[in-house]
């Protein structure tokens, strides 16, 4: 869909003069370093190709190097054919261009093992890649790492062509009840029917409680858990069963040059999941998920609380996302707080959020000083910067159809399970088509406070809206929304700056002002209202002193 109008505001409008940038104060990250002493897998006897298993000879040479001090594991180039790998300290496995590192398809390859999923404790099959307590561990190279993803993951017929669908079911497999999903097992299918299926309980806490729904209990492709000193640069990951790169409850951390390759609808195919890290940098990296791209997290509800690991220090820089969930996101299991995280030059293309900070009641833990400019958006389907408290949970205050007014939504009592965003920043952000330009919705017991943009060119549906927020600024943005009725709607939200605001010319109404006595101190200044048919629209029982409008 076109909307010439909006387009040529949008190639004539500008960023004003970028103001200075943040600068990240982190501490040093300590680098991996490693022995020159070379493990060639050959050596060992993997054969390249395409056929023979080499898993063992991989694991030896891997074990090999480890034992005699470190060094590097090489995987020449040809087509090498393995199950699991468990990396060692002191082990840089190094794929040299032309390595296609391929991964067994054959579920029975992966033992299940008690580890963490999405922030709780569960059983879950073990990464294709693992490590456990490890130190100055890596993977290199220029080679791809391919992880048979198609062997674990349920399709939805509504996204398959047909004549695939037919080869699909024809394949073997099981259908669902309403034959419109297909699983690779019945074991796949069987865990569908399991509330939380994989966590671990009082009532099933020993792994062959879950033998049952194995399948289901798909694998993430790396798992570094708990090591200190990781590099991975340069290597290709795709088509993962699950979470692609998930290093968690670790530090120093740099990810560099890395491609992550999961096809659009391919379930939970996080492209990097960063848990519970201490120090990390994420540069030059392209990233393309069934889900988020560049996540981050820190543990989920109470386990998530009692961890208290936090992601903390990181830079993310220089990387591009071309499909996702989101972009760049924090949440939702983000229980253990996470702060002090600076993210610069990125470019989102068709993920379906841009920037995406999402949480829940119940989850608890702070997000906080974050640092975010020069983020450059294009075909966003749903919001391109969203702040939301009410993840996976129905819009607490819809709209009645054919009224502008929201329902009262009812404050639920503060405790250690209320999360909060506050403290974060943004500049230098442009946005060519999405769902909503910028979208802040909190919860009415906690605000979402102190966030600012600065320095915008959003082209969207619709503009701001912002709900239950508190101490929210935006300064030189240009918001180009299709829909004008209004370009700004502020509910339920106070301190609220709105300092040199562009829209397109004709709008219906500029800045709707609802909610309740909540609604208050909202300021819009240096901006030409006149361009409105209605600068200023009152929600019932909002006070016309609640806006201040000053003159250009």
């Amino acid at each position: 869909m076109k909307y010439p109008l909006f387009l040529a505001l949008l190639a004539s409008a500008s960023l004003p003069a970028a103001a200075q940038s943040f600068t990240p104060n982190l501490p040093k990250v300590n680098l991996t370093e490693f022995r020159r002493d070379t493990f060639n897998v050959t050596k060992y006897g993997a054969v390249p190709d395409g056929l023979t298993p080499s898993t063992q000879a991989l694991q030896q040479a891997i074990d090999a190097c480890g034992q005699r001090g470190g060094g590097v594991v090489l995987v020449p180039r040809g087509h090498w054919r393995t199950a699991g790998l468990t990396m060692r300290s002191g082990v840089n496995l190094h794929l040299a261009p032309g390595a296609l590192l391929q991964f067994s398809a054959n579920r029975n390859d992966y033992p299940l093992i008690k580890t963490n999923w999405e922030g709780l404790a569960a059983v879950r099959n073990q990464a294709l890649i693992y490590g456990k307590d490890l130190e100055n561990v890596a993977i290199t190279g220029r080679g791809i790492l391919d992880g048979a993803g198609e062997a674990w993951w349920m399709v939805q017929k509504g996204r398959t062509p047909e004549g695939e669908w037919k080869q699909l079911v024809a394949s073997g497999g099981v259908l669902n009840e309403k034959q419109d999903r297909w699983y690779p097992s019945a074991q796949s299918l069987a865990g569908t029917k399991v509330k939380e299926a994989g966590v671990i309980t009082e009532e099933k806490k020993e792994i062959k409680d879950f033998e049952e729904i194995k399948d289901y209990l798909r694998p993430d492709f790396l798992v570094l858990d708990g090591c200190r000193r990781i590099l991975l640069e340069g290597v290709t990951f795709q088509n993962s069963p699950a979470w692609t790169i998930h290093p968690m409850m670790s530090q120093d951390v740099v990810v560099r040059g890395v491609s992550v390759l999961n096809g659009p609808y391919t379930p939970n195919t996080d492209a990097l999941d960063l848990e519970s890290i201490n120090r990390g940098l994420v540069e030059n990296c392209t990233f393309s998920a069934g889900d988020d791209a560049i996540c981050i997290k820190s543990g989920r509800n109470e386990q998530g609380r009692q961890r208290a690991m936090p992601t903390e220090n990181i830079l993310v820089r220089n990387c591009t996302v071309y499909r996702g969930h989101g972009g760049f996101v924090i949440g939702s299991e983000m229980s253990g707080g996470a702060r002090n995280i600076w993210v610069q030059n990125l470019t989102f293309i068709g993920t379906d959020i841009g920037l995406r900070f999402k949480t829940t009641r119940g989850r608890g833990g702070v997000v906080e000083n974050i640092f975010i400019e020069n983020v450059d958006m294009k075909d966003i389907p749903g919001e391109a910067i969203l702040f939301d408290m009410y993840y996976m949970i129905k819009d607490p205050t819809p709209q009645v159809a054919g009224s502008k007014e929201r329902p009262v939504s009812p404050a639920q009592p503060v405790g250690e399970g209320t999360p909060a965003f506050r403290k974060i920043s943004m500049r230098n952000v442009t946005c060519n088509g999405a769902r909503t330009a910028f979208m802040v919705r909190g919860l009415p017991e906690r605000a979402i406070e102190d966030i600012s943009l600065e320095n915008a060119v959003l082209q969207a549906d619709k503009g701001l809206v912002c709900i239950e927020a508190n101490r929210i600024s935006l300064r030189n943005v240009t918001l180009l929304s299709r829909q004008t009725d209004p370009v700004m709607e502020v509910h339920n939200s106070q301190n609220i700056t709105l300092d040199g605001i562009k829209y397109a010319p004709g709008a219906a109404v500029l800045l709707r002002a609802s909610g309740t006595e909540k609604a208050k101190d909202i300021k819009l200044s240096n901006t030409d209202v006149s361009q409105a048919k209605l600068p200023v629209e009152f929600g019932a029982g909002v006070k016309k002193k609640a806006v201040t409008v000053a003159k250009k």
